[in-house]
């Protein structure tokens, strides 16, 4: 089994509100991916927590390793759930968890033994899987895609009703997510991309899916990576490509079964 990792930060002077673990339990049978990409707050500061987003993604990153490692009779959703509350507790009381924009992060969860792949995604990461035939598929949450094809995605359709949905201090958000099972036999390879990674594809139109496994495949997680910078360098002004940020914080992981 092969595994690598990398992240780097969009801005060297902040720190990387990603959060990207491989896991083998000491069993030798399988093993799990945790790759969460935390919501930037807003510029005013006004998310109602005294934490910062950073702090949520290593709370819940580190919970969500945990839970998937060792709690194997446990769903992907029920422990993603479970990470949640354990989070929201750990704020205490001076936190706002009602509020809107309340730390938060995308999820791509995936886990795998000797007979079975599962797999969850919530909100814009992605997690691509390579099946033994060689075919990759995307496994996408669109609802940001789809409502940004019909005008501006904005806060109010955060974690709300006809929006979009993220891992914030509500567990029932699990039933929102994207999930799935394969047998072991009909995968060869994962890989998990937040989307500041997967700007390769779905910004800079650099390649397909396909051709971006087939570069996390041959030179690994941080040679994508130097090619987004490359590609954001480019175009300092977004004027090119559109895109929220210049740079955004990237992280990818990448396993051969």
């Amino acid at each position: 089994m092969r595994i690598e990792l990398a992240g780097l930060p969009g801005d060297p002077s902040r720190p990387n509100e990603d959060f990207v673990s491989a896991v083998l339990p000491s069993s030798g049978r399988g093993g799990a991916l945790v790759l969460l990409d935390g919501v930037t707050p807003p510029p005013d500061g006004d998310d109602g927590c005294v934490h910062s987003v950073a702090w949520f993604t290593a709370r819940l990153g580190g919970a969500l390793v945990e839970l998937c490692a060792a709690r194997r009779e446990m769903s992907l959703r029920a422990c993603l759930a479970e990470a949640i509350v354990r989070t929201a507790a750990a704020h205490g009381d001076g936190c706002d968890l009602a509020h809107r924009r309340t730390p938060q992060a995308t999820v791509v969860l995936a886990r795998w033994d000797g007979t079975r792949v599962e797999h969850l995604v919530l909100s814009d990461s992605v997690l691509l899987v390579e099946a033994a035939d060689g075919a990759v598929t995307a496994v996408l949450d669109d609802r940001i895609a789809r409502l940004a094809a019909r005008g501006p995605v904005t806060d109010a359709q955060r974690n709300a009703e006809g929006g979009f949905f993220t891992a914030a201090a509500d567990p029932a958000v699990v039933s929102r997510a994207v999930t799935g099972v394969l047998p072991r036999a009909e995968v060869r390879a994962l890989a998990a991309l937040s989307d500041g990674a997967s700007r390769w594809v779905e910004v800079f139109r650099a390649g397909d899916w396909a051709q971006c496994l087939g570069l996390l495949a041959k030179s690994g997680p941080s040679a994508l990576i130097d090619r987004v910078r490359a590609a954001e360098l480019a175009d300092p002004q977004c004027a090119a490509f559109r895109r929220g940020k210049a740079h955004d914080d990237a992280s990818a992981v990448y396993v051969e079964l």
